[in-house]
């Protein structure tokens, strides 16, 4: 008769919030207590703490407003020195939010990213999401080369400064990419999509900069500009993968933490009108719908008993040599298209235009029909949605990568004479003057042509493939039509598309300077186009998956594509002979060599210092530095990580407690005939749990 003893004195008793606070805090610790009357050192210190507090408790508005009207009008009398502390505070904070409200309304396709998650999902949102990020990223690094390389190449052409004579052979001098005589419109045309002609001796290539005597180091801009291109891009990408990682980490990585934060802190209370907060249960839904998805898949496997599970991994290592085969194929018809190309490449007309087109032609017809076959071979294997995404995304960028290092091999072999430069046609210039008298502007070119080839075929596949499917789907009703039914959004393929192109352009930049710019019209376009046929030809995906392992996962193989694009750079700057011919480097070794004709042109006082920082005094205190802020890093890593672990385990312990505290109310109310509660269960120690 206790519990009942103590449950009608708790309902009986009317005495007020705040005495209940002064008599029981024990009972009442998770309740959120304010500080109505701070006095100035604490307002002074912890002010923003206590606005932060306000905005994240889970409280109605107007009790927050309440609490904030209250803490205003209760203002100490506080010194002059700290009334302008205050109010420096509050004008720091002001432009703080004023600056998020700007930084907001500047955000590219907001209103469009939130709808796409609410009728799709959050998959596909993180596919339109990286697609931004690589179009502001594009953006700013356009940004960089132009400031430091394209405009003062301008400046430097438009005052007439004297060029730099190179030093050779006549024979590797010659090079003239002009058209001679009449040039007919079709000429033009095919000039400006295979990047020859008039579009080969312009900004847009390397061959145009040259090295001019004067004070500005046009050679030496070119290079570091490009260095520091490649350091920027690494740098936004770590800083996102950062972020990508704290949302994995605080959801767990599982469906657990994942529920855990969409039952209790997915939902915008800022959403306004019917269309907004449809929106985002959709969202909710569709992230719901992938945790289900996943452990029931898990429920399964774990039912399998050793035969089946023996049976499934056979296949799956079965349909992964399967797999390797198709990308084995794809990637030898890369090199023999590469090689033919190489040799026609000097026929003229729409067939000498095919020629060069070939190994892009080759190169997107491995890409669309190798994904395809392992796309069959991925319903075979049973591999959960996350999973299968993340499989199909390595098999697709082994493909594609290894495609573009396969091209690049090839073009390097021919124009380095299978490395041997010292003999045949490279012995006289040390690369093949004849067939590739400014070799960089030829692996420009080839890496224009990719790009542009690229956004010529998602054009074509949107107006040619997807609307007839969607129109045919959708005028005729019968079984073949039923069955092939409305597209999905395939999140794999196209996040994987991304990344090739953005690959090609880091590949492409130091021979291309002006890739970026084209990369940063093309993925605008392709926002659009993909926009429209996913509310227009597309369906919502029956099977999805979490977007947020996802996320990190495609920053990753961005990542890969960097680390490919810039070993190409360091062989291109360390080991093959710069064309002597064209180029802001014809009269030097090798690129790099700038760099220490540079530096023996300063003055003593800075190579001294330059010398110091990469002497052993200094690298190995820095070296003995940073190893130790590294293990201070991961030992308090390893420490947060305990600690999380710790609490996961109490509030799992904590709700089993809850469940058996729960049950046995249920059998005493039972067994004392008790009416049940409206709304949730009170239990004897003053905790309400909703049923």
């Amino acid at each position: 008769m206790e519990p009942q003893r103590q449950n009608s004195s708790y309902h009986g008793d009317q005495q007020s919030l705040r005495l209940r606070q002064v008599s029981s805090p024990a009972s009442n610790q998770n309740h959120p207590h304010f500080n109505w009357n701070p006095g100035p050192e604490e307002d002074e210190v912890d002010g923003s703490e206590t606005q932060q507090d306000l905005r994240t408790l889970g409280l109605p508005m107007g009790l927050k407003r309440a609490v904030r009207q209250v803490q205003q009008m209760k203002i100490p009398v506080v010194s002059s020195s700290d009334s302008w502390k205050l109010k420096r505070t509050k004008t720091l904070r002001t432009i703080k939010a004023r600056g998020r409200e700007v930084l907001s309304f500047l955000t590219l396709w907001k209103k469009t990213l939130q709808k796409i998650g609410g009728n799709f999902g959050g998959g596909v949102k993180s596919y339109f999401l990286f697609l931004r990020f690589l179009v502001v990223l594009n953006f700013f690094s356009f940004l960089l080369i132009g400031g430091f390389v394209l405009i003062p190449s301008i400046v430097l052409t438009s005052v007439d400064t004297q060029l730099v004579n190179s030093t050779g052979p006549e024979e590797c001098l010659e090079y003239d990419p002009n058209p001679q005589g009449l040039v007919l419109f079709y000429d033009y045309l095919l000039d400006l999509l295979s990047g020859t002609g008039f579009m080969e001796y312009s900004f847009l290539f390397y061959g145009y900069y040259s090295m001019k005597d004067s004070s500005y180091s046009l050679p030496l801009a070119y290079l570091l500009t490009a260095v520091f291109y490649f350091a920027f891009c690494l740098i936004c990408i770590i800083v996102r993968m950062g972020t990508a990682a704290r949302v994995t980490v605080a959801t767990g990585g599982g469906a657990v933490g994942n529920y855990s934060s969409i039952v209790f802190t997915g939902w915008d209370y800022g959403c306004l009108g019917d269309r907004a907060t449809k929106l985002k249960q959709n969202n909710i839904r569709y992230q719901l719908q992938v945790d289900l998805e996943e452990e029931r898949l898990k429920q399964q496997a774990a039912a399998l008993t050793a035969s089946q599970k023996l049976l499934l991994y056979s296949l799956r290592v079965s349909m992964f040599f399967v797999a390797v085969g198709f990308i084995a194929a794809a990637l030898y018809g890369i090199f023999v298209a590469t090689e033919f190309s190489q040799v026609r490449s000097g026929d003229e007309g729409i067939l000498g235009l095919v020629f060069e087109y070939l190994p892009s032609i080759v190169i997107t017809a491995g890409n669309f029909v190798v994904p395809l076959l392992c796309d069959q071979i991925a319903s075979v294997e049973k591999y959960p949605p996350t999973v299968t995404i993340i499989l199909a995304l390595l098999r697709a960028v082994v493909l594609r990568l290894a495609g573009l290092i396969v091209l690049l091999s090839t073009l390097w072999s021919q124009i380095t004479c299978n490395g041997q430069t010292t003999s045949g046609e490279c012995q006289l210039c040390q690369y093949d003057h004849k067939n590739y008298p400014c070799w960089e502007s030829r692996i420009g070119q080839e890496m224009y042509k990719l790009t542009l080839f690229d956004l010529l075929i998602n054009m074509a596949t949107l107006v040619l493939a997807e609307f007839p499917r969607r129109l045919l789907v959708d005028s005729w009703s019968n079984k073949l039509t039923q069955w092939v039914g409305r597209q999905e959004f395939v999140v794999p393929a196209n996040v994987l598309g991304l990344v090739y192109g953005q690959t090609v352009v880091w590949t492409g930049t130091l021979f291309c300077p002006l890739l970026p710019l084209i990369n940063t019209i093309k993925f605008i376009v392709l926002f659009y186009c993909k926009k429209l046929t996913l509310f227009q030809n597309c369906r919502p995906a029956l099977k999805t998956f979490r977007s947020t392992t996802s996320n990190f996962f495609f920053l990753l193989v961005l990542l890969l594509g960097l680390g490919i694009a810039t070993m190409v750079m360091i062989y291109s700057v360390a080991q093959i002979h710069p064309s002597m011919a064209c180029g802001p480097f014809r009269s030097l070794p090798n690129i790099w060599s700038i760099v220490p004709n540079s530096f023996y042109s300063l003055s003593d006082v800075t190579q001294e210092f330059l010398f110091f920082i990469g002497s052993q005094a200094f690298s190995i205190p820095l070296f003995t530095l940073s190893c130790v802020v590294m293990c201070y890093i991961i030992a308090l890593a390893s420490v947060y990580g305990k600690s999380v672990s710790l609490l996961r385990a109490q509030l799992k312990a904590e709700g089993k407690d809850k469940q058996f505290l729960v049950k046995q109310y249920e059998k005493l109310r039972q067994q004392l005939q008790m009416p049940e509660q409206s709304g949730g269960l009170n239990t004897p120690s003053g905790t309400c749990f909703i049923i």
